[in-house]
């Protein structure tokens, strides 16, 4: 019986002079094994492995290159009145027709398509930063702080929307700068009560028990360790709002309350459009066009981070 196994044996030690290790020679233990991947590298890997999130990314570039390089390509001024040219169709020289002044289109939805994707970034970034430091606030110091900060945000947030963007164009005039502040208002309600519901939750780990023990200050605590913290729920959140705030200046600039003439943006060239819909209907199908592949793509972009930032989902 002894004999047997030791010629057994003999048999494994020379089985493994028949195996040849492939693509391992000269690399250690920690090079043969996975990498590790940062908390950025592996969202980024996660979001370019969903395809429509993918998509939506480089439809949105496609369409910020147009924007840019389209009056450019088509050589002509957006605010030139050629009153000979009026209401042409789309051809190879107007792409995009003209319009009722005989200006060409395409270089109109180009120029006003910066305006409009303008207008979206800067309220979003007031909405985040007012929003963030907000929430934040309430959300670590609690209390009588809490109570005070809540109760502004509800005041605010209750606000008839359309009267108070009305009362500012009054007040301020139809400019760039009052249009941003109009949406801007009342927009970062929402944000400074995510952000403070994240802090609620995570203001009590160990981590932000240590900073407090250390003497690091209320600011200190909010930018480096509360913040960073609930960055996924707010990177969601900045790009589902960057499409609404887009569609909200359409509609204010269909209305007549948006920008002032010459300047344009979709929504104003969507309203004088809609003028001329029985007749002309390219005239806001372009505009209309390039605003829903603009917001198609932001939200596809946001679903694409909302999972991949999900630590649920992470491998």
């Amino acid at each position: 019986m002894i004999e047997k196994q030791q010629n057994n044996m003999t048999d494994l030690s020379l089985a493994d002079d028949l195996f040849e290790r492939v693509g391992t020679k000269g690399l250690s233990g920690e090079d043969i094994g996975k990498k590790s991947l940062t908390y950025w590298a592996d969202v980024w890997r996660r979001f370019r492995s969903n395809k429509l999130a993918l998509f939506g990314l480089i439809l949105l570039g496609l369409v910020i290159i147009l924007l840019f390089i389209g009056p450019l390509l088509s050589g002509k001024d957006y605010q030139f009145i050629d009153a000979s040219m009026k209401n042409l169709l789309p051809s190879s020289e107007y792409w995009f027709g003209t319009d009722d002044m005989g200006r060409d289109l395409f270089t109109r939805v180009c120029v006003g398509g910066r305006i409009s994707i303008y207008i979206g970034l800067c309220c979003t970034l007031v909405m985040f930063v007012i929003g963030a430091l907000v929430g934040a606030i309430a959300g670590l110091q609690g209390g009588l702080v809490d109570d005070i900060l809540m109760r502004i945000c509800e005041f605010i947030g209750n606000l008839p929307y359309l009267i108070i963007v009305v009362i500012l164009s009054m007040v301020m005039g139809r400019s760039m700068f009052s249009l941003v502040f109009a949406m801007s208002l009342t927009a970062w309600v929402g944000t400074a009560r995510m952000v403070r519901g994240q802090i609620l939750q995570i203001k009590e780990q160990d981590y932000v028990q240590a900073a407090r023990a250390l003497g690091a200050d209320t600011g200190r605590i909010i930018i480096k360790h509360l913040l960073p913290n609930t960055m996924g729920i707010i990177m969601v959140d900045i790009t589902m709002s960057v499409p609404g705030f887009i569609f909200s200046e359409a509609f204010l600039s269909y209305i007549g309350l948006g920008v002032r003439p010459p300047e344009t943006s979709w929504g104003a060239l969507a309203s004088a459009g809609q003028q001329q819909l029985m007749f002309y209907p390219h005239q806001l199908f372009f505009p209309c066009l390039m605003i829903i592949l603009t917001m198609l793509s932001f939200h596809l972009i946001g679903d694409g981070l909302s999972d991949a930032l999900d630590p649920k989902l992470r491998q």
